[in-house]
């Protein structure tokens, strides 16, 4: 690489742990036929509470992929975040005794929106129950927003930047921003990404005054975005681990380049605020575009915010349009995530892994449970539909008001 090419982050790496699939295959496989795996809530102690379906994790043994001395001291959403980090490693072909990889060159970045809410229930009752001596010590960090990043850097030895993203739902697109630019400015490799585990009782009521949350009981009725019988989302475990690097150096090792993560923007627009919205992720579009050096004709995929709230899926539908122009009414739109659930900062996290897996096999997955489309968007539902992918934008949006956008390229993309 010469002195005056600009680095670039590239994606090497996938590594999920998802409702539909606990591989990158299994979650790719089930995205682009479309399969729902919304249901029941089934974790003990929700039966009594008005969340009635969620993504559930259901296929994940954390004891067969984590060893005990991190099991007992992390919480589960740590076990898919660990999990899914040495899926997304080993996808990159860095394993565990690569002598190659100088331990201060790799970084790692995370985002969380609920943190431990299971393990910090747990210790809780213990306490009420029986008292402070029954109270463990890891219960200070099981819980933390930041336990992720540390037990993934302590376990695997990385000693570069790290940091956490505490966030809402938009803060998984700027953990990924995040790493970009890391990586850009100089450091080899970030391991990046976000999970979470909003099931437990604890975290379930904490929900529960989240005006947007799905009550519906049936799992083909829960979450609609975009439909007249939009009512909400439904929450999911889970998420995604990406393993970012500089291409050149990608390249050089062997390495399979996935695809570019080429630009991003963010704007914040207040809680709840969804006409406000409108606006907001508009100028995140523009911004990522712009970063990305990226004509809005070029667009050839949108993977949607999909909140499933009238008001805010009206002003997705219009932001779209703002900020693509006339091409923003024929661009293919999809939301894969309403076959699994929304999983808060996890949630665009897969919808980026979903979109570089859908660039490299020239499909385009549909939105499951939606057919009624109430809005002018080029909803891609039914069925997969082939398409020459290459580049995607990523749209996320947070309860609590932040908007970001993220373009993806192809890895045959020539544009800097």
């Amino acid at each position: 690489m010469s002195e005056t090419s600009p680095r670039r982050a590239a994606v090497t790496g996938i590594g999920v742990v998802a409702p539909n699939g606990t591989t990158a295959e299994t979650f790719w496989k089930s995205t682009r036929e479309g399969i729902s795996v919304l249901d029941r809530v089934t974790r003990d102690g929700c039966g009594h509470l008005p969340l009635r379906v969620a993504g559930e994790v259901r296929s994940f043994d954390p004891s067969a992929a984590i060893e005990e001395r991190y099991l007992v001291q992390t919480d589960r959403f740590t076990h898919f975040a660990m999990a899914a980090a040495d899926l997304a490693l080993d996808d990159a072909r860095l394993g565990r005794s690569d002598s190659d990889c100088e331990p201060f060159s790799i970084g790692v970045v995370t985002a969380a929106g609920s943190g431990g809410g299971e393990f910090g229930q747990r210790e809780l009752q213990q306490l009420w129950g029986k008292g402070s001596r029954f109270v463990g010590p890891y219960q200070s960090i099981a819980w933390f927003y930041a336990a992720s990043t540390g037990q993934i850097s302590i376990r695997r030895g990385f000693k570069g930047p790290c940091s956490v993203v505490a966030a809402d739902e938009a803060g998984g697109l700027d953990a990924l921003a995040h790493a970009a630019r890391a990586v850009r400015r100089g450091t080899d490799l970030m391991v990046a990404g976000s999970t979470e585990a909003p099931l437990a009782p604890y975290s379930a009521v904490c929900q529960i005054g989240y005006g947007e949350l799905s009550t519906a009981g049936e799992p083909d009725q829960a979450y609609r975005p975009f439909t007249s019988g939009a009512c909400g989302f439904v929450p999911a475990e889970g998420g995604a681990m990406l393993v970012v690097e500089e291409a050149e150096s990608a390249r050089e090792r062997g390495a399979r380049v996935r695809a570019f993560i080429a630009g991003h923007g963010s704007t914040f627009t207040g809680a709840s605020r969804w006409e406000q919205s409108r606006e907001g992720l508009a100028r995140a579009i523009r911004g990522a575009l712009d970063e990305a050096r990226c004509a809005p004709e070029e667009i050839d995929v949108v993977f949607a915010d999909a909140l499933g709230v009238p008001e805010a899926d009206r002003a997705e539908a219009l932001a779209i349009a703002d900020a693509l122009g006339a091409h923003g009414r024929r661009v293919p739109v999809t939301a894969p995530k309403t076959g699994i659930g929304r999983g808060y900062c996890a949630a665009p996290v897969l919808d980026v892994a979903a979109a570089a897996l859908a660039m490299e096999h020239g499909v385009i997955p549909p939105t499951p449970n939606v057919f009624d489309i109430c809005h002018d968007l080029g909803l891609v539902t039914a069925r997969a539909q082939a398409a020459e992918l290459r580049t995607a934008l990523v749209l996320s949006r947070g309860l609590m008001g932040s908007n970001s956008a993220l373009v993806l390229r192809h890895r045959a993309a020539d544009a800097p």
